[in-house]
């Protein structure tokens, strides 16, 4: 059991990231791209956080303190909440398809998704990964975890914000009206229906 308690969500992330370089492969052509600039302006903060958060000591002490004690009760709440926000995830960019992209892209044929997990979040695979990235915080107990969060969602801010200027561009009105109606990051009550 002790095995789990260490491999679980390292595990769980792993799986994650086999089906997301499996499910690119399944993507559309790309017919406009964010400028290397503008990707770097969320590529950098995020590569942070990631390492942050995979680095097993940091060199700066503080960062390796732990914030939560370790308890059986914390590692189920961890657990719990990184399998969901992976769930979420992955059920996003089922739902998305061939629309999906690593980068800020428009696609050929691009679609204005707007149902499923899209109809409760604009960007629910952001909303799933924050979540499961809250869990991982939680199980690592450790201020370097915390930071990484941070700097990870500051990360995803820029890039929502990139996205909706493209998806603006895109769709117009349409895209106007589903923003208005649905909301960024946090599944809220509608506030009008589509």
């Amino acid at each position: 059991m002790q095995a789990f308690y260490r491999y679980a969500i390292s595990a769980m992330w792993l799986l994650w990231l086999l089906y997301w370089i499996a499910a690119a492969l399944h993507a559309k052509p790309v017919r406009a791209r964010e400028s290397a600039a503008s990707r770097l302006s969320h590529m950098v903060p995020l590569a942070l956080g990631v390492v942050l958060f995979f680095a097993n000591r940091l060199p700066i002490p503080w960062l390796n303190d732990r914030f939560l004690p370790r308890g059986i009760g914390w590692f189920w709440l961890a657990f719990w909440l990184t399998a969901v926000g992976i769930a979420f995830s992955v059920a996003a960019r089922v739902w998305l398809g061939g629309n999906w992209s690593g980068t800020v892209t428009l696609k050929h044929n691009h679609e204005l998704i707007q149902t499923g997990p899209y109809g409760w979040v604009r960007h629910p695979i952001y909303t799933g990964l924050l979540l499961a990235l809250l869990g991982s915080a939680l199980a690592n107990g450790e201020w370097r975890g915390m930071l990484a969060l941070v700097l990870i969602t500051t990360a995803v801010l820029r890039r929502v914000r990139i996205e909706e200027a493209f998806l603006s561009r895109q769709f117009g009105a349409a895209y106007g009206c589903y923003r208005e109606e649905v909301p960024s990051l946090l599944p809220l009550p509608r506030r009008r229906a589509l």
